[in-house]
């Protein structure tokens, strides 16, 4: 008689939460070893419509998918058209090497250069090359994952996962997954909460040990991936499963009324908006409206940058969605880790310190104004609100209002109907935060993400840094008092539309701070209305 295999744990880090039962589905990435060279004009050719194919299938990928998806694959397709990259590759087959081989030769010598760079931007972008060498390489010999059969209900266990792969895989067929590498503040992370696929990163245990088909619990709760549970363990966590979910059921009894807490006090609750496809999943009457539009969706894709009636329709289809709330829209955040061909520049030795956000837009003016002109064409059709990304100092907050109001006035004079809306700053920016008395807007809205970034000095994609990427870090939440004690003695909105907002545990501290409106990805709002009606806040 066999003896069952013994429970094993492994502790991991939680990227995204939530509890899963199921069996493993091992994904192990085994690319076939280039074969032998045939002709420079085969080999040229093989490399090229491999190129192309995967150029197809990442558009596609984005186009398919919201702004967080085109933001992230924006940079791998701009990588893919870009000469240079291939241009080595085109060299080596001239020279007798195999399309793959020459390909990884060219990509393994960027990705090297990419992991020693001085630039934690430049270092953490070796994970989208290395993607890159994968995927076409894939293309040209074939690759270990194309025949795998996907197992329902399954755990997707992996060494690691990049963006592309996250996006392409049927979610719907699995519980969660679990991954030997990866990082709490990566894309795939970001993607993972943004879905509600719990993750569980850092998973501490040897590919080699594990089997597919294994029975697996994904605790990530407490941060760990039991293998071959035993019956108790079983039982213990169908129990927690079965509280968890009559728990979602009571957090969605909060959606039809109002975010109140125990003490009395109303908090304002609204919607963050990456694509005009989220409104078809959200029902208007369970939140103030949106807090916060990221206009880059309208960015990306093949059809180049947009023109004032594609953007026009498009925020007006956000204010009609919302029946009367208000809609607040960020102007283009492009930059850093979203590069737009053409637009953002190239080659900036740290991105997220450059030219981005309003930045990039007063620099671009021709760009800034079709936008600004677009928008004051839709703010005459309802409660429309606009803020801009990335401000340091109040002399640009000065400079987008001229530009707006001359955007407005140029409609008006041409008898199209139009109006300035209030204008406000994401303060993201530590620079915006501690002079935030000094900036001429009608509202703030505190983005989080990028600001405890800043503050801390720890990027979002960094594991070894992920420990001091702090959200309540006391120097964060210093500033963010400091804006929303700003906004009660001036009697001016403050917002915060950040990750935090999410978080039961960093929402606490930010009621306790004074703040009265959140905004949150949609899937967070029952969630988030719950919270906040356990907070005991005063009126």
């Amino acid at each position: 008689m066999s003896r069952m295999p013994a429970e094993q744990i492994f502790k991991g880090q939680i990227a995204s939460p939530g509890l899963a039962l199921g069996p493993i589905d091992l994904h192990t990435l085994v690319l076939a070893k280039p074969g032998a060279a045939g002709t420079p004009e085969r080999e040229r050719r093989a490399l090229q419509e491999a190129i192309e194919a995967a150029r197809a299938r990442l558009i596609g990928l984005a186009e398919k998918g919201d702004a967080m998806a085109g933001d992230i694959l924006a940079l791998q397709i701009a990588l893919l058209e870009d000469p240079e990259l291939t241009a080595p590759a085109i060299k080596a087959i001239e020279g007798g090497t195999s399309a793959a081989g020459a390909w990884c030769e060219a990509l393994d010598a960027q990705i090297e250069i990419y992991r020693s760079d001085d630039s934690e931007y430049f270092r953490a972008r070796a994970a989208d090359l290395m993607d890159l060498r994968d995927r076409i390489v894939g293309l040209i010999c074939g690759d270990g994952q194309g025949s795998k059969t996907e197992a329902p209900d399954a755990i997707y266990v992996a060494q690691d996962l990049t963006p592309s792969r996250f996006l392409e895989t049927d979610w719907s067929r699995y519980r969660g997954a679990a991954l030997i590498g990866g990082s709490a503040s990566s894309h795939v992370a970001i993607l993972a909460r943004a879905r509600g696929v719990p993750l569980l990163i850092g998973v501490g245990m040897a590919e080699e040990a594990l089997r597919d088909g294994a029975e697996a619990i994904l605790d990530a709760e407490d941060g760990r991936l039991i293998v071959d549970p035993a019956a108790s363990t079983v039982a213990r966590y169908r129990d927690r499963l079965a509280q968890r979910k009559d728990e979602a059921e009571r957090e969605a009894a909060y959606l039809d009324g109002p975010a109140v807490t125990a003490g009395g006090a109303r908090i304002q609750v609204c919607i963050n908006v990456d694509d005009l496809e989220v409104l078809d999943r959200v029902n208007p009457d369970h939140c103030d409206g949106i807090g916060l539009t990221r206009s880059e969706f309208l960015f990306y894709g093949t059809g180049g940058l947009p023109d004032e009636d594609r953007q026009y329709d498009a925020y007006v289809r956000l204010i009609d969605w919302a029946g009367g709330s208000p809609v607040t829209i960020r102007t283009l955040d492009a930059g850093g880790d979203k590069p737009i061909p053409g637009l953002t520049p190239e080659g900036e030795a740290n991105p997220f310190l450059g030219l981005r956000g309003l930045r990039l837009s007063l620099a671009r003016p021709e760009v800034f104004r079709v936008q600004l002109r677009a928008l004051a064409r839709a703010a005459a059709r309802g409660p429309l609100k606009v803020m801009f990304p990335m401000v340091t100092v109040a002399s640009e907050m000065d400079r987008a209002r001229a530009l707006f109001e001359q955007a407005a006035a140029g409609l008006a004079e041409a008898s199209i109907e139009a109006r300035t809306p209030p204008l406000g700053l994401m303060v993201e920016v530590p620079a915006a935060a501690l002079d935030v008395a000094h900036f001429k807007a009608d509202f703030f809205s505190i983005g989080s993400n990028d600001l405890v970034q800043y503050v801390t000095a720890t990027g979002r994609d960094n594991a070894a840094v992920a420990a001091l990427h702090d959200a309540l870090n006391p120097a964060v939440l210093e500033l963010i008092g400091r804006v929303v004690a700003h906004g009660v003695r001036a009697d001016c909105e403050v917002s915060l539309c950040g990750d935090m907002a999410a978080e039961p545990a960093c929402l606490g501290r930010l009621l306790d701070l004074g703040l009265s409106a959140v905004s949150v990805a949609p899937a967070a709002l029952a969630r988030t209305k719950a919270a906040i009606a356990r907070n005991t806040k005063e009126r």
